[in-house]
Parts: structure tokens; C-alpha cells; sequence
């Protein structure tokens, strides 16, 4: 089970006017911001979910019985955002320890919230019970054919709004973002996988041959907390080449500190993370080298900002 760059084209026809083409900004000569924390609903989600329902209206799978998701957060909130908008109603299945503003932004959004387990497994199981009880569409968070495509649909607006890059660096928790990114770019730019050393999914798959369950943890694990990397992120690494960096958390805590600072984001620790290898040198780019840095997700609490 893999997509490729069609499936991604695709994508992008199907999603248009339902997801904003978010900003580009260089704030230093080669060094290339795409925010898209500004998207619907705080991360870049929303690509992911609106194609999986909309492909899923189209063949007939989507019905009155709404949708269900399991998510810390942000992939709940993009398939709560999409199914409003659809018009048909949706459950979420989240940790117990899910951060409360993503909680709060749940309901605001009309979405029956079902708080269950300790981490995204969990919550998880509960959604494929609760799909296999209703007959409705499950949206997964990472590792759908159609929910990576819609992610991927950020490489062609980076293809189109860039003159020239070289390396993109993206966070990675189940892998979907990375993925969908990599199919898109394919050989136009090397794409590489950031990850938490508390949770490095990609990491442990790519030393292992093949996705292995592993510990989360940390400060970004609310949004980069997956246990195990999906099957169709393994395959696309492999394809692409994709590479992974690890960084420590205070990387991610002092690289979420200067883009609130310097540059006046307010993001979440996982999305910190790709700018964190930079921040923090683990990732050193070349004389002359275009780096982009995916800045994905600003569901925080602005009060941990200062």
C-alpha cells in the first residue's frame, strides 16, 4: 500500500477551496518558512481529511453515519473541521491526557468527544470498535492512502511558490506529513524526517528494515506521539530515500522559544521540531544550500509561550 505523485495531483483538484494555500516567507537568505500553522484549524490536517471524505462522498462510503477518528489532537480537530463542512457528524477519540485547548476546539467544532486511554493506541481501538459498531468512515491520522495524498498537496504549493529549494525538513510523528511530501517533490528536493529521541518512529523503522512498535514521550508527544510508523510512510521512505534526524527536547523547547521570539509564531513543540535540527546544528545545511522548514501545527496554549 503506497501513493504516488497522481494520487497527490489528485489530491490537490479535490481539496481546492475546501484548504487555504498557506504562506510562504525566506526569513533569511536561504532559509524558507511554510506556515502552514496557518491553515484551518491550526495544522496542516485538514488536506488529509477533506480528501478522504470527499473521495469517500464520491464512491458512496461516506454516510449519515458520520465519521470517526482517533487522534492527541490535531488529526481529530482537521476530520471534526472537515466533517462539519460536510455536513455529517463526527466522533473523536482522543487520549485522556490530550492537551485541553485541542479538547475545547473539539466541541467548539460540534464533535462528540470521547476521551479514552493514555495515549493515541488506545483511542485508536476505541475508534475501530466504534467503526466496526456504526458503519461509519474511519479517517485515520497517518496511514490512509488518501489522507497522505492530501498531505502531499503542500509539496506542489511548495513547487509552485518557491523559485528553488534544496532540502525540506519536516516533522515527523506517523509519518503521513513526510510522506506525502516526499511523493509529491520526489528527486526536486531531498526531504528529511525530524524526529523527538523520545519518539522516533521513522527512525526505528528505517534501522529495523520495517515498522516496530516502540516508547513515546516528551514534550511534542501530544502531536508527534505515535508509537508505530505507518505502513505507507516505510514504504515511501524507502522509495524516496527519506532520511531521519533526531533532536533533543530541549532543542525542540529552545527552537519553539525563538520562533515565538524572533519570528512571532506561536507554534506547538511538535511542529518546533523540524526548525530544531536546524536551531540546534544537528542538521547543518551546505555553502549555498535552500532549506524549507515546515512549520505545521499552532495548537498550544499561548500562556507556555513566554
Amino acid at each position: 500500500m503506497t501513493v504516488n505523485v497522481e494520487d497527490v495531483q489528485a489530491a490537490a483538484e479535490r481539496i481546492t477551496g475546501r484548504v487555504r494555500r498557506t504562506p510562504v516567507i525566506e526569513v533569511s537568505p536561504g532559509l524558507i518558512f511554510k506556515l502552514e500553522l496557518l491553515q484551518h484549524t491550526g495544522s496542516f490536517k485538514p488536506r488529509g481529511a477533506f480528501n478522504r471524505l470527499l473521495l469517500a462522498k464520491e464512491t458512496g462510503e461516506l454516510t449519515g453515519q458520520g465519521v470517526v477518528a482517533a487522534s492527541g489532537g490535531n488529526a481529530g480537530l482537521a476530520s471534526a473541521y472537515a466533517a462539519r463542512e460536510l455536513g455529517v457528524p463526527a466522533r473523536i477519540f482522543v487520549p485522556v491526557n490530550a492537551p485541553a485547548p485541542k479538547v475545547a476546539k473539539l466541541r467548539t467544532l460540534g464533535a462528540d468527544v470521547v476521551q479514552v486511554g493514555s495515549e493515541y493506541a488506545e483511542a485508536f481501538e476505541a475508534a475501530v470498535i466504534a467503526r466496526d459498531e456504526t458503519d461509519a468512515l474511519l479517517v485515520h491520522a497517518f496511514d490512509q492512502p488518501e489522507v497522505v495524498a492530501g498531505q502531499g498537496t503542500i509539496g506542489l504549493e511548495l513547487l509552485e511558490q518557491v523559485d528553488a529549494f534544496d532540502t525540506v525538513l519536516v516533522a515527523v510523528g506517523g509519518g503521513g506529513l513526510v510522506a506525502g511530501i516526499a511523493t509529491a517533490l520526489g528527486s526536486r528536493a531531498k526531504v528529511i524526517g525530524v524526529e523527538p529521541v523520545e519518539a522516533s518512529a521513522l527512525h526505528r523503522a528505517l534501522a529495523a528494515g520495517h515498522p516496530v512498535n516502540g516508547p513515546v514521550g516528551g514534550v511534542a508527544a501530544d502531536s508527534l506521539g505515535a508509537r508505530r510508523l505507518g505502513d505507507i510512510a516505510f514504504a515511501v521512505a524507502q522509495r524516496e530515500n527519506i532520511d531521519s534526524l533526531l533532536v533533543e527536547e530541549e532543542a525542540i523547547i529552545a527552537a519553539r522559544h525563538k520562533l515565538w521570539h524572533d519570528y512571532h509564531l506561536a507554534t506547538e513543540y511538535g511542529a518546533a521540531t523540524a526548525f530544531a535540527a536546524l536551531n540546534s546544528g544537528v542538521y547543518q545545511p551546505a555553502d549555498g544550500e535552500r532549506v524549507v522548514v515546515l512549520v505545521c501545527g499552532a495548537n498550544t496554549d499561548p500562556a507556555t509561550l513566554s
